[in-house]
């Protein structure tokens, strides 16, 4: 019986090759369109799909494979007779593989806002032929990637041929390819037309960008995925330019350092460890940053993430160079700290600029669901000065800074800083006040008791008692702001009255489990 093997795809590479390969091994090739034509003039031999129908493609292309001769040849079941016999009778051949990649659908979304154009590259024949052959995996095999392409004619090579396990293995890939094809198209057009933010039916499409060697631990398989429409800033674009490989955790703490940094537009330093950020400074310039930023833990840093918005010269990089960090973010190097810093084999450099990015959506995936959240992206609030006194101009400044920073803290988090300058960072404990005391103990370790003196503090939620407030008292403490909005805000008020500090409430929280 003739091996029939219909061609059809948007992204050529590959295919002429491809297409003699399936001729040597007896099939012929049925195509359409523009491959056809790149298949003719390449000298393949092959059969116009209109050959095979009978019957033109019209409507300007639109109308090309949508026939029984070439859905009857793909979905025909050849373990039933009357199936067969069918087919026989109306004259119509079996195709036993057949190779569709789509209309490229993202590329023109990525390229254009011509709606028009958008909607004409929709396919609709190569689905319905993708998943005709899909389903039909006992006899069809399927091809959607132009990376299968040898294992294909390897199959065809084989004794046996194509095996089953192989066409299983197809068809389902071929359904994954189809339904991230359709989902990217609801996802867009919902987008235009201004649906539901959280619909009904929730089907998110991702691309992979790399297979990572582990996950969190090294007995966790990992991979590193993207969203098809990305902007230049987000970290997916970060370009690596010295450096080992980047690891899942590599990629999580960085993540972490650039949300953090893309708060503050004065130059700025941030530094993570284990996605926590552990120093952070601001200041003039970005060598005052960085010591602002090693110094308020300069334990924590070594083996850390550093992420920088401005761009690193020969003395910043000098500094960066005299302890270990695991990566250095920064939208540019100068010659002179790619020099410096590349003579660290083991040391990842990455360009990103950090800026502001686009609100998105948050999601935290649970056991058997997925729980998705509006990005938190308010960090401006209208102050309410709750206390007698009001900050003074140095103290409001910190506290805006502190703010920034508690929004970055797991919750419970709790932020000291001084001058643009972290001083004592904590989180992620199970009440307040253990968050307080750990900040306050972090600062007096490196600051000693006396450096506390006129600092501020910053709590991601509000305080249910007084004793935050006392104890940040006792430790210097001289302004302090939090959401508020707890039946006992006026304890902590009358505390903070009591002992001269100023208070102002916010009127939002910042929680981050």
């Amino acid at each position: 019986m003739k091996k029939y093997a219909l061609i059809s795809v948007s992204d050529k590479t590959g295919v002429v090759d491809f297409s003699r390969g399936l001729n040597g091994h007896g099939f012929t090739i049925i195509s359409t369109g523009n491959t056809f034509k790149s298949l003719k003039e390449a000298g393949v031999d092959a059969v116009e799909a209109s050959e095979v129908t009978g019957f033109p493609e019209c409507l300007d292309g639109r109308l090309k494979t949508l026939h029984p001769c070439i859905h009857g040849g793909i979905l025909a079941r050849r373990d039933l007779s009357h199936h067969m016999e069918f087919i026989n009778k109306a004259g119509i051949n079996t195709i036993d593989l057949v190779c569709v990649n789509l209309y490229p659908f993202k590329e023109t979304i990525q390229k254009t806002d011509d709606l028009a154009q958008i909607i004409e590259n929709i396919d609709i024949g190569g689905p319905a032929m993708i998943r005709s052959a899909a389903k039909n995996y006992d006899s069809v095999c399927v091809v959607v990637d132009v990376a299968d392409y040898n294992d294909v004619l390897a199959e065809l090579a084989s004794d046996i041929g194509i095996s089953r396990d192989f066409r299983f293995k197809m068809s389902a890939k071929a359904f994954a390819h189809t339904a991230a094809y359709d989902a990217l198209i609801a996802q867009y057009l919902g987008w235009l037309t201004g649906a539901e933010q959280f619909p009904q039916t929730m089907t998110l499409t991702y691309e992979k960008v790399q297979g990572l060697r582990y996950g969190e631990n090294p007995h966790q398989k990992a991979a590193f995925y993207r969203e098809v429409q990305t902007l230049p800033e987000d970290l997916v674009n970060a370009k690596q330019l010295h450096g080992k490989e980047l690891s899942f955790n590599n990629i999580n703490d960085a993540h972490g350092a650039v949300e953090l940094l893309r708060e503050f537009k004065q130059p700025c330093v941030v530094a993570v460890k284990h996605a926590t950020p552990c120093g952070v400074g601001v200041a003039d310039n970005l060598v005052d940053a960085w010591h602002k930023a090693h110094d308020a833990d300069p334990t924590s840093i070594f083996g850390g993430i550093v992420a920088a918005n401005r761009e690193i010269d020969a003395d910043v990089a000098t500094e960066i160079g005299k302890i270990f960090v695991e990566i250095v973010i920064a939208p540019s190097y100068s010659d002179a700290a790619l020099e410096i810093l590349q003579q660290k084999k083991n040391i990842r450099l990455l360009v990103l600029d950090a800026v502001k990015a686009k609100g998105s959506v948050d999601l935290k995936k649970v056991s058997g669901g997925l729980l998705i959240q509006d990005e938190d992206d308010l960090l401006e609030f209208e102050p309410n000065f709750a206390t007698n006194r009001k900050p003074t101009p140095n103290e409001m400044a910190d506290l805006e800074f502190a703010w920034a920073l508690s929004k970055h803290v797991k919750s419970n988090g709790i932020a000291i800083t001084k001058n643009g300058q972290s001083l004592g960072l904590a989180g992620g404990q199970v009440n307040r006040l253990w968050a307080t005391t750990g900040a306050i103990d972090h600062a007096i370790s490196f600051f000693g008791a006396d450096g506390l003196k006129g600092a501020v503090m910053a709590s991601d939620g509000f305080f249910p008692f007084d004793d935050c407030v006392k104890v940040a008292a006792e430790a210097g403490i001289t302004a302090i702001v939090q959401p508020g909005g707890s039946q006992n805000d006026q304890a902590s008020i009358d505390a903070c009255n009591e002992m001269g500090i100023a208070m102002i409430f916010t009127g939002v929280r910042h929680f981050r489990h």
